[in-house]
């Protein structure tokens, strides 16, 4: 935290500060100097929550010139834009999980969790959105009002499924955008995030949806295991490249799996080597069982840095063996998803628990938690180890600026394209 002036008052707000009001109540503060918004009061650290009824003799509208709300008091004949409740504000007692009651189990759809909901407004950058869960996600979200933005490699398949969602329901047609995405390129990956940075100006859910299993050994261009720079590594920079996009009303979701607890990364000493091994040393389903630990183990560290900014971080479980071209890259998998299709979920509700920890309203100030069946879950413990998660987080930022390092290298003397000053550390 940045000095504070003394002051009489603990609750009076610092120079530079000012008090704003969520939807749902809760107060938040603004740092006008750095454009930083956080839900904690910058000198206690804890969070207020007003009435949900203005005082007497105070009425609300909302201005369109100036897209805020206007307060007038009728008795003083005044106009002002500071919500007259602030000034009753209480401070909120710490949030239980427990209180989350539980809405939906592995049987509801993602289509059930968004009913009723009105997301026009709202803006969704969803990795591998052009099949799978990714596809049922974004296609639930828009046909509730939600834009979307497909990151994805393949630009033809991609705007097949656009054209798919766009012909069932033609209101999502000006609403769903392509960008190119390809994971195993970390030049991409950069490109993709600069890209990102210059077309929107806020993102309310960021859904890193994408991965790969059972693959072969292979390097990508990078020389990284293409297992882990898909999964985790080009998350992992894709998520704090575009942390200027991100406010209190961001949520940030991370598809793992339950193969999470079957993973045999070291607690103590991790490398690079555990994380990207040489093909000696690979077998395809343990490389996937690791990189789905990274999923949470990142979710964890992720959340512990952000919290006080009030940005929600979920990790989930989709289902067990659920039918998408996962599987694709070996006969076995392809062979064994097909036998046991009819008993696992459906691509509808394989995309539920992701729809439910971006939109429900009940998780609003929760963040570091692992879903399953769209609900809280206890994850391994081996995950909620944070050495492990800081090692991870060490790790994976150093293996980023090496790589933007040797991009730089790569570009002409004059050619500034690549920023190696990025610092990644929160």
């Amino acid at each position: 935290m940045s000095y504070l002036p003394d002051s009489d008052s603990e609750d009076e707000m610092p120079p530079g500060w000012t008090e704003n009001v969520t939807e749902e109540g809760i107060v938040l503060y603004r740092n006008n100097q750095t454009g930083s918004t956080q839900w904690t009061h910058p000198r206690t650290g804890r969070t207020k929550r007003i009435s949900s009824d203005l005082p007497i003799g105070w009425r609300m509208s909302y201005d369109e010139k100036s897209q805020c709300n206007v307060f007038f008091n009728t008795e003083t004949k005044q106009t002002t834009l500071v919500d007259p409740r602030l000034a009753f504000a209480v401070e909120e007692p710490p949030r239980a999980i427990s209180q989350v009651r539980q809405r939906f189990d592995g049987s509801s759809t993602a289509l059930q969790v968004l009913h009723g909901k009105n997301l026009h407004g709202h803006v969704a950058v969803i990795t591998g959105a052009n099949s799978g869960i990714g596809y049922e996600t974004a296609r639930s979200l828009a046909f509730h009002g939600c834009e979307v933005i497909f990151a994805c490699r393949n630009k033809f398949s991609t705007e097949q499924a656009i054209e798919r969602i766009a012909q069932e329901r033609p209101s999502t047609r000006n609403r769903l955008r392509f960008a190119q995405l390809d994971l195993a390129s970390f030049k991409s990956v950069y490109l993709f995030v600069e890209d990102i940075k210059s077309k929107l100006k806020h993102i309310d859910y960021l859904i890193l949806n994408a991965g790969v299993f059972a693959l072969p050994y292979t390097l990508t261009e990078d020389n990284i295991e293409t297992t882990f720079q898909v999964s985790h590594l080009s998350h992992f920079y894709i998520t704090l490249g575009l942390e200027p996009l991100f406010d209190h009303k961001t949520r940030i979701v991370i598809l793992s799996s339950e193969s999470h607890r079957f993973a045999n990364l070291p607690t103590d000493n991790l490398t690079v080597q555990h994380l990207s091994p040489p093909a000696k040393k690979y077998w395809s389903m343990m490389a996937y069982n690791n990189v789905k630990l990274c999923n949470v183990l990142f979710t964890f560290e992720l959340a512990k840095r952000w919290k006080h900014r009030g940005i929600c971080v979920f990790s989930v479980h989709p289902g067990n063996m659920v039918s998408t071209q996962l599987q694709r890259n070996w006969w076995f998998y392809r062979l064994l998803f097909a036998i046991v299709r009819p008993f696992t979920k459906s691509l509808q509700q394989a995309a539920a628990t992701t729809i439910y920890c971006a939109t429900a309203n009940e998780l609003t100030g929760l963040t570091g938690l692992y879903f399953n069946n769209c609900y809280i879950c206890e994850p391994s413990k081996m995950s909620q180890n944070e050495k492990l998660q800081q090692q991870l987080w060490e790790i994976s930022q150093e293996m980023v600026q090496l790589l933007l390092a040797k991009e730089k290298q790569q570009q002409p003397a004059d050619d500034n394209e690549i920023n190696t000053t990025t610092n990644f550390v929160y």
